[in-house]
């Protein structure tokens, strides 16, 4: 039985386990006693699962003649087809909601991007909150198996760079079903308890911080997956304080770099942890950055005679390392010191600075979004070479195999990317524009999606921008930029590719 349930069409067992996901906030509401919730996830929950169950039955003899091709459509359909499925309950549970809102909402989570619409305090019951939280994990934990066990066999995701293949052209083994089904099922069961112990842990290590219950579960899942859901507005309602930061900076860890994780695609294996490009990258952009914001707000605090308070001094250099990390990692939690850091120094939030780091993402193979360390990483070494060679036009590039194969290669394929992702957002500011939004909120918003970083709206703009007031057209939009930056556009168009149709 349990092998017949793996051989299943990989959306098909994503559309059970989204049915069954549903009785946890059921049996949430029930405790609760709201009764009306717990039977809106409770029937929603059922009917899917026998639906689930039918078209399980209907597709468990027609196996896919092409699995990586069936796989990576299953990718793509899993962000069309899965949050119309989990909206189901939430809006059958917020009853003065439209069900194109609650659609919205789920697939933010999905893509763990982490905006909202339902942003009011005590808008949503518990049991809503503990659902869109759950929604991002498991849309974290889906990334992170697609990138091992469907992008990286077919040199996508950012393995391209490192890997010196083709992007789409994948190995010979796992191009048939069973050997490509064994491969997800094999990294599903390397992934998953590492992935659910290591929320569990920080889970729990709030909860000795002093954080709520629902509160502290929703903000492991929320740093472990980097969507950044809250049911407290961020951490600035959290009660864990210092402490609580502190922890979830350490856990971050997790979307800098893919070695953090059992199961990682190791092209690179024989480089040491002490020379990861990604986590040298990190600690260069969270170091510059901090010191930049730093050195902004210490200038503005002796304008204003409040250079000399040294707990101000503290707290402000903790906020912009805490903040440039999460936005780096495109969690998007602003650290409760960053207001402090403000309120200090009398100025306003450099939103560039965010938008430029959700942009460039954390690690390739992670929960991150973004255009990922590795590349930018790649870009630079090219450039780094380039410029040598003006210099010495007869200097030999050495640094072994891997170096070179990043310079050239890799390069290569990253400028590739950096150029569609330029378009990306170009097109998707054009559109927002045709909707009658300004350029300035338009280009947060476009960015916001597109890096899945939806708090980018919140912090990065001149006034707050808020998703419930945007037209459906806009939203409609913004949903297609968060299915585009989540899938990458490298992807997208392997798939569209006619090579791929004959394969």
């Amino acid at each position: 039985m349990a092998g017949r349930v793996r051989n299943l069409p990989l959306l098909v067992i994503l559309m059970g386990t989204s049915a069954a996901a549903m009785y946890l906030p059921a049996a949430h509401a029930l405790v609760l006693r709201n009764h009306a919730v717990a039977r809106s996830f409770f029937y929603s929950g059922s009917i899917l699962l026998v639906l689930s169950a039918m078209i399980a039955i209907a597709t468990a003899n027609n196996p896919a003649r092409n699995a990586a091709r069936s796989h990576l459509v299953a990718l793509i359909g899993a962000y069309l087809v899965l949050p119309v499925m989990l909206a189901v309950p939430f809006a059958q549970a917020v009853p003065d909601t439209s069900f194109f809102n609650a659609w919205f909402e789920m697939l933010s989570c999905f893509t763990t991007t982490g905006a909202t619409l339902y942003d009011t305090p005590g808008r949503l019951p518990p049991s809503l909150h503990l659902w869109r939280a759950l929604v991002g994990w498991m849309g974290g934990f889906f990334v992170l198996l697609s990138a091992v066990a469907i992008l990286a066999p077919l040199n996508l995701g950012g393995i391209e760079v490192i890997s010196g293949h083709t992007p789409g052209r994948g190995t010979a083994s796992g191009r048939s079903a069973g050997e490509a089904s064994e491969r997800i099922n094999r990294y599903a069961l390397v992934l998953f308890p590492a992935y659910t112990g290591l929320t569990l842990a920080l889970w729990a290590l709030l909860l000795m911080a002093g954080e709520a219950g629902l509160v502290a579960l929703s903000h492991a899942m929320a740093t472990l997956s980097t969507s950044g859901i809250s049911p407290v507005a961020g951490l600035k309602g959290s009660t864990s304080g210092f402490t609580g930061e502190a922890l979830i900076f350490i856990f971050l860890i997790f979307a800098v770099t893919r070695r953090a994780l059992p199961g990682a695609v190791m092209v690179d294996r024989s480089t040491p942890v002490s020379q990861d490009p990604e986590i040298r990258m990190a600690m260069f952009f969270v170091g510059v950055v901090t010191l930049v914001l730093f050195v902004r707000h210490w200038i503005g605090a002796l304008e204003l005679a409040d250079g000399q308070d040294l707990p101000a001094f503290f707290r402000a250099l903790w906020g912009a390392a805490f903040t440039t990390l999460s936005f780096l990692t495109t969690t998007g939690f602003a650290s409760t010191d960053w207001t402090s850091a403000r309120i200090w120094s009398g100025l306003d939030t450099p939103g560039l600075i965010l938008l430029g780091l959700a942009m460039i993402g954390g690690g390739v193979a992670t929960t991150a979004g973004g255009v990922k360390l590795l590349r930018v990483y790649a870009l630079f070494r090219h450039g780094e070479r380039e410029m040598e060679r003006l210099i010495h036009p007869s200097s030999i590039g050495g640094s072994g195999q891997i170096a070179r194969r990043l310079r050239r290669e890799g390069a290569h394929v990253a400028w590739v990317f950096f150029i569609l992702f330029a378009l990306s957002i170009a097109i998707v500011s054009a559109a927002l524009g045709l909707t009658g939004i300004a350029f300035e909120p338009g280009l947060v918003l476009t960015i916001a999606a597109l890096t899945t970083t939806g708090p980018l709206a919140d912090m990065a703009a001149e006034a707050p921008i808020r998703f419930a007031e945007l037209g459906a057209m806009a939203k409609l939009i913004l949903g297609f930029a968060m299915v585009l930056g989540r899938v990458e556009t490298l992807a997208l168009l392997v798939l569209l590719a006619p090579d791929s149709w004959r394969r």
